[in-house]
């Protein structure tokens, strides 16, 4: 794939508000230059693939890059981690094996289309502002992948997401008062659907995410690393056995929170009879929200609608510019406020008629010049602010007082 050239939108950094009242947004100007859609199930190009299939051992899990062959995001962590990378032989690694105890304690996993973690009775009612987490694109193994150039074969080692994802817990645990809940917009591991290393790149980002307060529920969203670019009944299975439903709703203070399975809307060519149940479904969510019983609702998924524009041409990025403006047009018809996404590995976003278009940087690998990071989203009676922090920045600083001003209002 050749290197994208992005010109980061104003608001990557900066406070953005979705409202009814929301002016559109100035969409920045420049160059933007994207690889071509893939047939591929690694998700990568084809043209991305430099190298031959050759024969590899068993995967280094918590192995440093091996010298002269360093990461180039490695540059991009916080001294913190830096350090954490020189005293990695001296850190315990994750054990292979998980109990089936331990495993039930990492997080409540969606059943039932809705996730327990909230009484959907109780989080009807309004009760004020709150705020939470979204966070994107873990992916374990992709930084050894995307430094090697071979995104099919090349993610044997993930220390770098570890200690990356540790980070970001560790950021978020700290925050008080605590967000409602964290949510993961989806690729939480490199290795797709029955390709090496998949089960232990899960099982190290599931200890990872066992060490989130017990009382900050996790949102699990599905990427094509997740389910496979083109998803099957089996991928689907595989997913839901290991990290829940992977499309479900919640309601957490009056707002309705939807959770899609953006691969649907991608191919559902393996899987068609999965896509309809998943239209059903939506079409029946939609109505909810179109009755204004809910202060907002929220769409979260993994692939975004847009990346600036809803008439950018079609890419690997985003959605084709056909189904992209009949779901925009179907989100504003129910009022839904703001998509949150991932994916892109870089900061973007836009609106159409008064519908914020959200997408969110990686926890793990950049693509572009954006730092490792979070978004703190703020949910008011009137509006939803969001703001993007660099892991160093919320650990070492937490949110501002814009934010705790905003928690105050009635």
């Amino acid at each position: 794939m050749p290197e994208a050239k992005f010109t980061p939108p104003a608001h990557a950094g900066n406070w953005q508000v979705a409202s009814a009242r929301q002016e559109s947004q100035s969409i920045p100007e420049g160059p933007l230059t994207l690889p071509p859609r893939s047939d591929s199930t690694s998700g990568a190009p084809r043209d991305r693939v430099l190298r031959a299939r050759q024969p590899r051992p068993a995967p280094s899990r918590g192995r440093s890059p091996q010298p002269g062959r360093p990461h180039p995001a490695l540059g991009q962590l916080g001294v913190s981690q830096l350090l954490a990378t020189q005293r990695t032989q001296l850190r315990p690694k994750y054990s292979l094996a998980m109990s089936a105890a331990e495993e039930a304690g990492v997080f409540h996993r969606a059943r039932g289309r809705t996730l327990d973690s909230f009484s959907s009775e109780k989080e009807r009612e309004w009760k004020g502002p709150f705020y939470f987490i979204q966070g994107a694109d873990p992916q374990f193994g992709l930084m050894k992948a995307w430094a090697t150039g071979d995104c099919d074969n090349g993610g044997d080692e993930w220390e770098q997401e570890i200690l990356l994802a540790e980070q970001a817990v560790q950021a978020i645990n700290k925050l008080n008062p605590k967000p409602k809940f964290f949510v993961l917009c989806g690729d939480l591991v490199h290795a797709m659907p029955g390709r090496p290393w998949r089960k232990e790149q899960t099982e190290d980002l599931q200890r990872v995410l066992r060490t989130v307060d017990r009382d900050i529920p996790l949102v699990v969203v599905s990427g094509n690393h997740d389910v496979g670019n083109v998803p099957t009944p089996e991928t689907i299975a595989e997913f839901q056995r290991t990290w829940g439903d992977d499309y479900f709703s919640f309601w957490v203070g009056g707002v309705l929170f939807l959770v899609l399975n953006s691969q649907f809307l991608y191919d559902a060519s393996r899987c068609p009879a999965l896509k309809q149940e998943h239209d059903h479904w939506l079409d029946q969510q939609l109505r909810t929200a179109r009755q204004r019983t809910c202060r907002h609702a929220v769409v979260f998924q993994h692939i975004p609608l847009f990346l600036r524009s809803i008439d950018e041409d079609d890419d690997y990025f985003n959605l084709t510019k056909a189904l992209r403006k009949e779901m925009a047009d179907k989100f504003v018809e129910a009022g839904i406020k703001a998509v949150f996404s991932g994916h892109y590995h870089r900061n973007a976003g836009g609106t159409y008629r008064n519908l914020d278009m959200v997408v969110s940087s990686a926890i793990g690998c950049q693509l572009g010049k954006d730092p490792h990071g979070l978004r703190v989203v703020v949910v008011t009676a009137e509006k939803i602010v969001h703001r993007y922090y660099s892991l160093d920045e919320l650990n070492e600083k937490g949110i501002e007082d814009d934010l705790m001003d905003l928690l105050k209002e009635n």
